[in-house]
């Protein structure tokens, strides 16, 4: 079983997948697209990898705002979600992304990442930092109950 991490921007998605063993969350790419609505590659490709890597969940970042109202950002990832849902057939969990790509940012800055490379790659890392978030949380919620 496999879980994959989505960091969905205006126009990005980024993709991060688990391991089999649902510890650790990889950045795998991003998919680009022209215009924010033209959704339908972005879905086809997202369906490809999810039907590859044998996934079985979706984590897709929730962008609440930092004093935990929920804005028009929300709303197109409540909408996506519903696509994902459509499309590919799986579960879609929304999980608060606040501040990944900001620790995004900072954790390349520290690796020394030029600032043109770290846009390319910024919503692929924050997509796996949405995802380890989850992973982390699913363990500890796991191993609570059988404390």
């Amino acid at each position: 079983m496999r879980i994959m991490g989505l960091d969905y921007g205006s126009v990005t998605v980024g993709v991060a997948m688990s391991d089999e063993l649902l510890l650790t969350a990889q950045g795998l790419e991003i998919i680009r697209r022209k215009e924010e609505n033209k959704l339908r590659r972005t879905l086809a490709r997202l369906e490809v990898l999810a039907a590859e890597y044998q996934v079985e969940e979706i984590v897709l970042g929730y962008p609440r705002n930092m004093n935990h109202t929920e804005g028009e950002r929300c709303e197109k990832s409540e909408a996506f979600a519903a696509m994902l849902k459509k499309r590919i057939g799986l579960p879609v969990v929304l999980w608060d992304e606040r501040l990944t790509t900001v620790a995004a940012h900072r954790m390349m800055i520290e690796a020394g990442v030029r600032r043109e490379k770290r846009k390319e790659v910024v919503d692929q890392i924050a997509a796996a930092l949405i995802l380890q978030g989850y992973l982390d949380y699913r363990r500890n919620a796991v191993q609570g109950l059988s404390e």
